[in-house]
């Protein structure tokens, strides 16, 4: 395979799980809003801050409110992480390497592309938001089950998967990081809408049904960070992530940096104590564990995606 036809199809993932990272984050925080006070709410900076694209915002925004977070997030073609954004790289990517995807994976690319093309500016407001983020989940959903139910397991799906796994535990421990600063603080004086903010984030990631069979039906701090860092069979917990990229990458040639790499995040991963971890402990954490993420993007690429060096 190509390097630069495997660089394309890693991205692609990344931007399609992207997409539907962030109509998950936006439309669970939606209905969070809708059922606390407003003096409650975290405030609706907090889903850029997730994104760490405050800089980007404020460039664009003076207020970090409703609409201007929610254009931000869906509809401004400038904003990098923005659902429209991030499709419109997807199906580029796509597009580029049709030969080695199912023709019916360009279709619904395509079809999303228009869809979010001609839908998200008017999706903006409340009253079409919520169609408009459903719609964008089930038809990347729909994406990534037929690469999996009709790609041959090649390199090409192998590229495909490492880039649509680190994208969601990058998405994952974002989340995460955000939540602690905000719901950890001492000063805050609305305590008690902790557990409807935590089950939101779980939310976020489809985890909550799992949390409550596999946990319990208290939604507590730690229980919930453990839960979405380190539990083995949940597919949007970093540690889950972690092993299918290590399965993915173990048959390609030359990995040996990008294993180390990953073989350290785990073990980091395995032994930070969450039971016992202040908030300033947590943000430690989670900014040297993004870091080594970071790390790992840097190794695949300089592995398969540029030319040796001299």
């Amino acid at each position: 395979m190509l390097s630069r036809v495997a660089e394309r199809l890693y991205w692609a993932a990344r931007y399609l799980e992207r997409a539907e990272d962030t109509a998950r984050l936006t439309l669970a925080y939606t209905h969070l809003v809708m059922d606390i006070p407003d003096t409650a709410a975290p405030g609706w900076d907090i889903l850029v801050r997730i994104q760490d694209a405050s800089d980007n915002f404020l460039q664009r925004h003076r207020a970090f409110n409703e609409l201007n977070v929610l254009h931000f997030l869906i509809a401004d073609i400038e904003s990098p992480g923005s659902i429209q954004s991030s499709l419109i790289a997807a199906r580029e990517n796509v597009r580029t390497t049709r030969d080695v995807l199912p023709a019916d994976v360009w279709e619904h690319v395509n079809e999303l592309y228009l869809y979010t093309r001609e839908n998200a500016e008017g999706s903006v407001r409340r009253r079409r938001r919520q169609q408009f983020l459903d719609q964008v989940i089930a038809r990347c959903q729909m994406i990534t089950g037929l690469i999996i139910t009709t790609l041959c397991r090649d390199h090409a799906y192998r590229f495909i998967m490492v880039g649509q796994l680190l994208e969601r535990a990058d998405m994952t421990t974002r989340i995460i990081n955000v939540g602690t600063s905000v719901m950890l603080q001492e000063e805050r004086h609305y305590t008690t809408v902790d557990p409807l903010i935590w089950a939101s984030l779980l939310e976020s990631l489809s985890a909550m049904g799992t949390y409550r069979r596999t946990i319990g039906p208290l939604v507590e701090s730690a229980a919930v960070v453990d839960f979405v860092l380190r539990d083995p069979t949940l597919p949007r917990s970093v540690r889950f992530c972690l092993d299918l990229i290590r399965r993915e990458l173990h048959p390609l040639k030359n990995g040996d940096a990008a294993m180390r790499v990953l073989e350290s995040a785990k073990r980091s991963l395995a032994r930070f104590p969450i039971d016992g971890a202040s908030r300033d402990d947590m943000h430690r954490f989670i900014d040297r564990f993004q870091l080594r993420l970071q790390e790992l993007d840097q190794s695949i690429r300089a592995t398969w995606f540029l030319p040796p060096k001299p």
